[in-house]
């Protein structure tokens, strides 16, 4: 499959619309595309985002049905006994860490927001281990409120597919955000990210099964050939490569 994009000779309006036609492709390739993590309200969702770090999705799911009866308002996590709810997050790994996090989340929630969950990027960043790429997730899935979420997914597949040169997450969210159109936000995140876990992986991507192949400058990185390509695609979305 010959490689028709060269990023050097690319003009700004051509990689703006290879970017949305990738994105457009992605929706066709995974029309499963969501969010993999299950809440019912802005603030499981914050705390199962906290969670997700260092951890499969798969994993924070097994945990939240207990973790969402024992605390179910942002004064319950204020409240909470350390040492219950540090039991409680042990199988998501680093949880004395993340029960610091949440309870310090709980306490200024109650604070400063009423114990409501703001729908602001520049409130969610000063809670306690909420950065823009959490925030960005409960913005775009909570609120319906349009955010780019880089995590490794997004930011791997942003520099493959030539559309930022970047390596720092803010820096690589806004080069996305000058590509894509805002309401593709929310959405562009999860493509990639469910791409990235499928198909486009960190060491060896099935560039012989991909559908993107042709808008991407960096097919070859993997195995080319259909069948090889096919032995690396994953069904899941748990992978964390």
């Amino acid at each position: 499959m010959p490689v028709t994009v060269n990023t050097a000779t690319e003009s700004p309006l051509a990689r703006t619309r290879r970017a949305r036609k990738i994105i457009r492709t992605l929706g066709d390739l995974h029309p499963d595309a969501r969010i993999a993590l299950n809440f019912s309200s802005p603030l499981e969702l914050l705390v199962a985002t906290v969670l997700s770090a260092q951890c499969t999705d798969k994993k924070v799911n097994e945990v939240t049905p207990t973790l969402f009866a024992l605390y179910r308002t942002a004064s319950d996590y204020a409240g909470a006994d350390r040492t219950e709810l540090e039991a409680v997050l042990r199988p998501t790994g680093f949880f004395r860490a993340k029960a610091h996090s949440i309870i310090g989340i709980g306490a200024a929630l109650v604070d400063r927001f009423a114990g409501d969950v703001p729908a602001c990027l520049d409130d969610l960043v000063t809670l306690p281990g909420v950065g823009r790429k959490t925030a960005n997730v409960v913005l775009g899935h909570a609120f319906d409120i349009p955010g780019i979420t880089v995590d490794t997914h997004v930011g791997r597949l942003s520099r493959r597919f030539g559309l930022t040169s970047n390596t720092d997450p803010v820096k690589v969210e806004n080069d996305l955000a000058e590509l894509l159109e805002r309401h593709d936000y929310t959405i562009a995140s999860d493509r990639m990210i469910f791409h990235g876990r499928r198909i486009c992986h960190s060491r060896r991507p099935a560039c012989g099964a991909c559908g993107v192949a042709r808008l991407c400058p960096s097919f070859g990185l993997g195995p080319t050939t259909s069948d090889d390509a096919a032995r690396l695609v994953r069904k899941g979305v748990e992978a964390v490569s």
